[in-house]
Order: structure tokens, then sequence, then C-alpha cells
């Protein structure tokens, strides 16, 4: 397994225009992306964050919605934050290796 911090990341000069939504939906802030590895990304936010529940959102990478993660905060620095992707479980792969232990058998 590779450790979180040897990831490569790759920086924007300029940024890249992105936002982040709470999972229910109920709150959206407007961000720049400043930098995104496999594992993390780094965030400007414009607007407060205060008072938002930031232990599990969405960072939305289009704006129509399509392509998104789900996330949570590592760290606030002013207006920047750090994000960690979290990992969907893939139940598929453990039941197809069960059936393949059962045909082998």
């Amino acid at each position: 397994m590779m450790d979180d911090n040897k990831t490569p990341r790759v920086t924007f000069s300029h940024g890249y225009g992105v936002c982040i939504m709470g999972i229910d939906g109920t709150w959206r802030r407007d961000c720049v992306l400043n930098a995104i590895s496999d594992n993390d990304a780094m965030l400007t936010v414009e607007g407060s964050i205060q008072g938002l529940n930031l232990k599990e959102f969405f960072l939305l990478l289009s704006s129509t919605g399509l392509a998104y993660r789900r996330c949570e905060l590592v760290r606030v620095n002013g207006a920047e934050i750090d994000i960690q992707f979290l990992k969907a479980r893939n139940k598929k792969k453990k039941s197809g290796v069960s059936q393949d232990t059962h045909m082998s058998q």
C-alpha cells in the first residue's frame, strides 16, 4: 500500500473552479482546486465554512455534478482546506471471490 504522502500531486498554477457540497445537498460552496492527487486535494473556499458539516461531503469537479468524489476534511488554514478522498467499499469483488472459492471446491 502506498503512503498518502508519496502519491504524486498535480498543482494548478491558476487553480481550477470546483464546488463542495454537503452529502444531504443542503449547502454548497464555490472553491478553487489548487492541487490534487489520487488520495487528496487542496482547495481555497470562497465564503465561510463555519457551521458546515465537513465530516463527509462531495467535491464536484464539473458544473453538471457528473464528476465528483466523496471527501472528508483533513485540515483548515484560513480559506484553504486539505481534504482526503473516501474510498468506496467494493462489495462485488468480495462476493466474486467467495463465488470463485465455491466453484473451485
